[in-house]
């Protein structure tokens, strides 16, 4: 953990503490204009307004440096990617192989991508759990810069926690070099990776983008599937 806070904890650090105090702000602005009594009963009464308000503000926040970063954010490093080569709409997810609610999300997303031939899944590296983590970060860099993205991608989490064996296992099962390489360009990757999300207020994994909407939480495929419905209605 010490490599990553070293290399890019700033970043996400930074995103935190600016999500908290826009959140603290509006909710302390809120008796302001409506009463403190108000407020306190409408939240007794329906406390998933508290959830949908957060949401809300999270989106408003960070819909300017989305659209600011789109291209950054949608165009996949080599072969980072699954779904459509020409997709209406494309769900960005931030991920750590040793992170078991990225592992849950897993099936959420395959069934997504099944069902929906307009969709694009863009892959980003966030390796936040340790040095395994970072090294599997590496060499699925190496397998996306050969082509083999998702068959290096689905037969590491196949093998469970990423450990020097089961990515070195993984690696020579798909035909890439086991050993991670600190390369120039993946450095560069995983750095700008760490700034975007830190910049989208990350404070962990998964994270997704799609559209103007980030959602730091594995939220089930319910959640994912209206976010894309959601994204695509934007456009139209």
């Amino acid at each position: 953990m010490s490599e990553i806070a070293g290399k890019w904890g700033p970043a996400v650090a930074g995103g935190v503490i600016g999500a908290l105090l826009t959140g603290a702000l509006g909710l302390a602005m809120a008796p302001r204009l409506v009463g403190p009594k108000q407020v306190r009963e409408a939240l007794l009464t329906d406390p998933s307004m508290l959830v949908d308000a957060s949401a809300a503000l999270r989106d408003r926040q960070y819909a300017p440096t989305i659209a600011a970063n789109r291209i950054a954010l949608e165009t996949p490093f080599g072969s980072s990617w699954k779904g459509s080569a020409k997709p209406d709409v494309t769900l960005v997810e931030f991920y750590d192989y040793a992170c078991g609610y990225c592992r849950k999300s897993i099936a959420d997303i395959e069934r997504l991508v099944a069902e929906d031939k307009s969709l694009r899944v863009v892959f980003r590296e966030l390796p936040i759990l340790g040095p395994n983590s970072v090294a599997a970060a590496r060499v699925a860099l190496a397998a996306s810069k050969a082509g083999k993205f998702g068959a290096y991608h689905d037969a590491l989490y196949a093998a469970g926690s990423p450990t020097p064996e089961t990515i070195a296992a993984t690696a020579a099962k798909v035909g890439v070099p086991g050993a991670p390489v600190e390369n120039p360009e993946y450095e560069a990757e995983l750095k700008r990776n760490f700034q975007l999300a830190g910049q989208l207020g990350a404070t962990g994994t998964p994270l997704f983008v799609i559209g103007d909407r980030v959602i730091n939480a594995a939220v089930g495929y319910d959640a994912l599937k209206k976010a894309v419905a959601d994204a695509r209605a934007a456009k139209s």
